[in-house]
C-alpha cells in the first residue's frame, strides 16, 4: 500500500498529427498538476484535497474547463465539477456556473457546506457569492479560440468535441464527426494516500455548441465521477455515453461484487462502452493505478510512491 494520484485532460480522437502549440502546453499542465499533486501527498494532505488541485487545469486556458471553458449555442458557459471521497462518500456537484473561477471549489463547499449534494445555475452562483468564491465576469473564460471552434460548430449545424480539427463547410452535416474530436472537455484528478484514503474530482465545460442548460456526465454520481472505500474513479468522453453506462460506479461495483482487480474492473467498465466515446483514470485503495480508453488517446499522468511516473496522450508514455 501507498499512496498514487492520476490526472487527465480528457479522452477522444486526438489525431498523432496534433500540433506542438497545442500538445506541449496541455502536457506541461498535466505535469504542473501532477506535481502539485505529488507535493500535497508527500505533505499528508487528505485526498480531498489532493484532487481539488485539479484547479490547476481549471486555470489553464488549454484545457476545456475553468478559464479554456467551450461555449454553448448562445455563446455562453456553463461549467460543471463534482467532487467525492471515497471514506465517508460525501459528495458535492455543481452545473451551470457560469462565473466562478474554479468550480470543483464550490462543488467542494458544496459538499462540506450544505446538506446537499447538487447545486446548479442560478442557486449554485448565489452559494458561491454566499460563500465568498472568487467569481470574475463572464468573459473571463471566454478565449478567441473557443469562439472560433463555436462559429465553426454553428457552421456546420452540430456540436464539436474537443481536439477537433477544422470542420469543411462542404462537409454533410450528417457526416461522421472529423478526425481529432475528443476528450468531451473534461479534466480530472483520483488520489489515495498511504492509508488508503480515496477521492476523486472531475470538471468540464461541457462541449461546444450545447444546448444552454445540457448537463454531462461529469456532476453525476455514479457516470462520470465516483469513489467509496475500494476506489475513486474519473472518467471523460461523450457525456451522454458515459451516464448509460455508469462507467464510475461500475468499476467499484465490479471490484465489489466480483471481486476484480482495479484493471480488471476498469477494463470490464470500459468494454460495456461504445468505441471512441470514453476514458477514466482510477486509483484503488492499495495505491494500484488505472488509465483506460477507446479512443485515440487521452491526456493523462500518474505517479506513485513506490517511484512510477507517466505521462501519456497515445498508447506510449511521453519521454
Amino acid at each position: 500500500m501507498g499512496w498514487a494520484i492520476a490526472v487527465h485532460g480528457g479522452a477522444g480522437d486526438i489525431p498523432l498529427s496534433l500540433p506542438p502549440e497545442k500538445r506541449l502546453p496541455r502536457e506541461a499542465g498535466l505535469r504542473r498538476c501532477l506535481d502539485v499533486g505529488i507535493a500535497a501527498l508527500k505533505a499528508h494532505n487528505h485526498p480531498l484535497d489532493v484532487v481539488e488541485l485539479v484547479r490547476e487545469l481549471e486555470n489553464n486556458p488549454h484545457f476545456n474547463a475553468g478559464k479554456g471553458s467551450v461555449l454553448t449555442t448562445s455563446g455562453t458557459v456553463e461549467m460543471e465539477a463534482c467532487i467525492m471521497d471515497g471514506k465517508t462518500m460525501k459528495c458535492g456537484a455543481v452545473s451551470g456556473v457560469s462565473t466562478v473561477v474554479n468550480a470543483i471549489s464550490l462543488a467542494r463547499l458544496v459538499m462540506d457546506k450544505t446538506p446537499h449534494i447538487y447545486l446548479a445555475f442560478d442557486g449554485a452562483e448565489a452559494f458561491a457569492r454566499e460563500q465568498g468564491l472568487e467569481t470574475v465576469e463572464m468573459s473571463h473564460f471566454i478565449t478567441p479560440e473557443n469562439i472560433e471552434r463555436l462559429k465553426q460548430a454553428q457552421e456546420a449545424d452540430r456540436v464539436q468535441l474537443d481536439y477537433t480539427q477544422p470542420i469543411q463547410k462542404e462537409v454533410p452535416k450528417d457526416a461522421a464527426l472529423a478526425d481529432g474530436d475528443s476528450q468531451i472537455g473534461i479534466v480530472g484528478c483520483v488520489a489515495v494516500d498511504s492509508e488508503g484514503n480515496l477521492a476523486t474530482a472531475t470538471s468540464t465545460g461541457g462541449i461546444v455548441s450545447k444546448m444552454v442548460g445540457r448537463i454531462g456526465d461529469t456532476p453525476i454520481i455514479g457516470a462520470g465521477t465516483y469513489a467509496n472505500h475500494l476506489c475513486a474513479v474519473s472518467a471523460t468522453g461523450r457525456g451522454e455515453a458515459i451516464i448509460r453506462g455508469t462507467i464510475a460506479r461500475d468499476v467499484a461495483a465490479v471490484m465489489e461484487f466480483k471481486g476484480l482487480s482495479l484493471k480488471e474492473a476498469a477494463a470490464y467498465a470500459m468494454n460495456r462502452v461504445p468505441r471512441g466515446n470514453a476514458g477514466l483514470i482510477a486509483v484503488s485503495s492499495t495505491g494500484e493505478v488505472a488509465m483506460l480508453f477507446n479512443t485515440t488517446g487521452m491526456f493523462r499522468a500518474c505517479a506513485t510512491e513506490d517511484g512510477y511516473s507517466e505521462i501519456s496522450i497515445w498508447d506510449s508514455p511521453i519521454e
